[in-house]
């Protein structure tokens, strides 16, 4: 009889990644507003914008981020152990940062900008190579 932990990995870890109608354009459509919404805080932080103007860039570039994120969590669990995903948490704590060291908000923001543009840009070998769990797991062989 199948237990309830190999039911909840079957899940959470399926062995074909799930998928969903539209993905691709879903994903191209939320990494375009991240790029631009992100793009628009960092250009407001550079050149010095209130932080009140730019709070709705910083929303919206969390959002998009967030939505791309569960995009790729939805098809199944295993990317949390690539290369790309501890990449995706790494941002999220210097995002978290920025508001620590405020004075360091630019350095901060452009070195998440260049990791972001590293780790998405990277053959698809590299960014979803696992880095955790490797004899578990098999490599995730998407590469939308």
């Amino acid at each position: 009889m199948e237990t309830i932990q190999s039911r909840l990995a079957c899940i959470l870890f399926p062995a074909v990644p799930r998928a969903f109608p539209f993905r691709r354009g879903v994903r191209i459509a939320l990494r375009t507003a991240h790029i631009f919404t992100s793009g628009v805080l960092l250009g407001g932080y550079i050149f010095d914008e209130p932080a009140t103007v730019l709070e709705p860039w910083l929303w919206s570039s969390v959002i998009t981020g967030l939505l791309l994120f569960a995009v790729d969590l939805y098809a199944t669990l295993v990317i949390l152990f690539e290369l790309h995903a501890i990449a995706v948490i790494v941002k999220i704590i210097l995002l978290a940062l920025v508001f620590v060291v405020w004075e360091h908000r630019v350095s901060l923001l452009t070195i998440i900008l260049v990791v972001g543009a590293i780790t998405s840009h990277m053959p698809g070998r590299f960014r979803h190579k696992l880095i955790f769990f490797r004899t578990r797991f098999a490599e995730y062989q998407r590469r939308v």
